[in-house]
């Protein structure tokens, strides 16, 4: 059974999460705070949770501070991580992009949306191939089964679903990919989040990537492909 925690101060919000969670047959622990966070992840005594959910407004060290801590782990590098953002808050949600999560929510959210981000990032995570065929384009090489990036011999650092996005686009290279297809086999078939996750993951990746993130095309009013 996999076992999600969520650091969320608002105890309502936390609540609610965990009824939903366990009722949808998760296990599942809050935090108020992020230092208890931490301290149960290095207490030895607890398993290390499947997924985190982790709220940006937090007292103490906010959520991006934690998530930046846990990126820069390497126990915690490649922990699937749903930031909760509040309405509006889209630097927030770029910034938690660009230092590692995997996705967000929008604060207030529905419960059937929060299950249905974790069941389809949870399966992206544990079903990922064990093949270590390298896969290329131009100047970007891929392990898929060691999952690494490299631009110029240089290595990338990604975020797990930055990777998986990355990896759908090299497959298909020079393929017109369209928007929705990218979702489906990205996030999942019964992701109902916004587009606007993959525009800015996009984004982002492009970001990391430098000058080869220019091969990522954005095909107007269609999606995007890889290609020169």
């Amino acid at each position: 059974m996999p076992h999600i925690w969520i650091v969320e101060d608002d105890e309502d919000i936390r609540e609610i999460a965990l009824y939903a969670l366990r009722t949808a047959g998760f296990g599942a622990t809050g935090f108020e705070r992020g230092d208890a966070f931490f301290t149960a992840l290095e207490s030895k005594v607890v398993s290390l949770p499947d997924l985190v959910i982790l709220d940006i407004m937090l007292p103490g060290d906010d959520g991006l501070t934690i998530l930046k801590k846990l990126r820069q782990s390497p126990n915690y590098k490649t922990l699937p991580i749903i930031m909760l953002t509040a309405k509006g808050g889209e630097h927030d949600k770029v910034k938690g992009l660009d230092l590692g999560a995997d996705d967000y929510l929008t604060k207030p959210f529905g419960v059937m949306e929060l299950i249905s981000r974790i069941k389809a990032l949870l399966r992206r995570s544990n079903h990922l191939s064990s093949n270590q065929q390298d896969i290329g384009y131009q100047n970007i090489q891929m392990n898929y089964g060691r999952r690494t990036v490299t631009v110029d011999g240089a290595a990338i650092s990604l975020t797990f679903k930055e990777y998986e996005l990355l990896h759908f686009l090299l497959i298909n290279a020079d393929i017109v990919l369209n928007r929705d297809r990218i979702l489906e086999m990205v996030w999942g078939y019964d992701f109902e989040g916004e587009s606007r996750t993959l525009d800015m993951h996009i984004k982002s990746l492009r970001q990391k990537l430098g000058t080869a993130g220019a091969y990522i095309k954005t095909i107007r009013n269609v999606g995007y492909k890889l290609g020169v």
